[in-house]
């Protein structure tokens, strides 16, 4: 536990050192964080002479990258923020994403040889490291199958020992999760340390490159008949723990618009594709690739399709939560910002004793500056600094389930933005919520809604049974232990307990008939 301090108070250090305050700005930060104003100023004091000179921050990537991989991890998101933190540092942080610095290639085979036994032999033509990032890095080879024609494909290896330094990260973030709980009453409705819980749960997932392989076919299986993503297909005899082997597919980095205007990708229907692609993941399957920064992107020369890779952090989110989501953002779009209120006290992020409309009121002001403005006219970082001032005000909840979707929601429309100033985010995002909304409320959504409603009521009463046979045994343990004149009670208790099963399955069969409509 002092080793989690340690390495804490280190990272405050670095980061205070290399300038990362200086992209808070103590301003936009509500009343209720006056504490952090002056945390900020004092951490400040220590910053290299040059960041207080010139307000330059040239040294965070090597900081960050210096600290470990959930601190890199954090740079990739800032780092399709310009908005937010500058576009000096944004273009700085950027080399996180693929361009690290690679493992000894000397290991490699040696790796292949441990994981895949016999099969390594048949990948050939190892390349050098084509990308780097925190976790793991990438090589193109040549698989050539016993049985099958040889093929180029792309093989990720796990960075030798990110396993210990990941939950070395992960135990200073709780450490200063239960701090931030301890020390602060604004921050508990942020529930940190269930957030960093949710953060945890996800590094774990993405140590495991068989879960990445499984998280491919799955959302292979989901975009099947869907037009304009595209994702490499798994190769399951070349793949382990600390081994993924996919097909090799050809794209044009979709951060370097230099090369993609000189081959006439258009960025605008990119930046669309883009975004609704996401929406469509999140939305309609509830399962969404959650680390889409610009080194994980590419766009098909030829098609102008987007190609997605590393599937290691993956998101998914329930039907209540998909409903939300959608809700919330064509409440946005068609300016219903009572409906975004209602919204949020069902779901628990508002608690029920503050006013609906007084939470309508401050959506209303943060929506309408945003509508008719594009991308390059809103400054989020003042977007989201009213945002928390209201989350405040209002004494909203934090929902870790929805951590991933609101970071992954984050990126994404940072690396749409980046290719399309310009975006209309409301208009590109209307046919996808509308579409899935429109769906919910017809035929086809109101019988899935039946039917998990169904599932729900035959669940409860597959557990009746199981509750009467507790009761028999209850009552017979009784019979053996206590006087006969009781007897009368316990058959009270016992058709107390029948009458209870029986008003829990007519309860469930009213929700059934009032959600259904009938």
């Amino acid at each position: 536990m002092l080793s989690a301090y340690f390495r804490l108070l280190r990272a405050g250090y670095v980061l205070a050192r290399e300038g990362a305050l200086s992209m808070i700005s103590a301003k936009d930060l509500p009343p209720a964080l006056a504490p952090l104003r002056a945390g900020l100023w004092l951490g400040r004091l220590i910053e290299r002479p040059s960041v207080r000179k010139t307000g330059r921050v040239e040294r965070l990537n090597k900081a960050l990258n210096k600290l470990g991989p959930t601190y890199v991890k954090f740079g990739q998101t800032l780092a399709t923020r310009p908005d937010v933190v500058g576009a000096g540092i944004a273009n700085d942080l950027a080399g996180l994403q693929d361009r690290m610095d690679p493992f000894d290639p000397t290991l490699v085979p040696a790796i292949l040889k441990a994981a895949l036994e016999d099969k390594a032999d048949e990948l050939t033509e190892l390349s050098a490291p084509i990308a780097a990032a925190s976790i793991a890095q990438v090589h193109q080879a040549k698989l050539r199958p016993a049985d099958g024609l040889p093929k180029a494909v792309a093989v990720k290896i796990l960075r030798p020992g990110v396993a210990a330094r990941f939950m070395s990260d992960i135990e200073s973030f709780y450490v200063a999760a239960r701090l931030a709980d301890r020390l602060s009453a604004s921050t508990k409705r942020l529930r940190p340390i269930e957030v960093v819980q949710t953060l945890d749960r996800s590094a774990q997932l993405e140590l495991d490159l068989r879960l990445e392989a499984a998280a491919i076919s799955e959302m292979a299986e989901n975009i099947k008949d869907d037009t304009g993503f595209v994702i490499p297909s798994v190769s399951w005899d070349h793949v382990a723990q600390n081994v993924l082997t996919t097909s090799w597919v050809d794209g044009i980095p979709i951060r370097d618009h230099a090369a993609l205007d000189a081959v006439g990708v258009d960025r605008k229907a990119l930046a669309s594709n883009l975004l609704q692609s996401f929406l469509r993941h999140a939305i309609r399957d509830g399962f969404f690739h959650a680390d889409m920064h610009p080194g994980n992107l590419f766009a098909d020369p030829r098609t102008g399709d987007v190609i997605a890779v590393d599937f290691g952090i993956m998101g998914r989110i329930n039907r209540k939560e998909r409903r939300f989501l959608a809700d919330i953002l064509y409440g946005f779009i068609t300016r219903d910002y009572r409906m975004v209120a209602e919204r949020h006290f069902e779901i628990g992020y508002v608690p029920k004793d503050q006013s609906v409309d007084d939470f309508a009121l401050a959506i209303r002001s943060i929506g309408e500056p945003l509508h008719g403005r594009t991308a390059s006219d809103i400054s989020m970082a003042r977007v989201l600094g009213q945002l928390f001032a209201i989350t405040d005000l209002f004494d909203m909840q934090t929902r870790p389930e929805l951590v991933l979707l609101q970071k992954s929601m984050v990126l994404v429309e940072g690396v749409a933005r980046a290719l399309d100033p310009h975006l209309d985010i409301w208009t590109v995002a209307e046919p996808v919520v509308g579409d899935w909304l429109r769906k919910e409320a017809g035929p086809i959504g109101q019988i899935e809604t039946l039917g998990e409603h169904l599932k729900v009521m035959a669940e409860a009463a597959g557990r009746v049974p199981v509750i009467l046979a507790q009761a028999e045994l209850a009552l017979a343990d009784y019979h053996a232990n206590k006087h006969r004149h009781n007897d009368g009670l316990m058959r009270v208790m016992m058709l107390g307990l029948m009458g209870i099963a029986g008003v829990t399955l007519l309860a469930l069969l009213w929700r059934i008939t009032v959600f259904s409509g009938w």
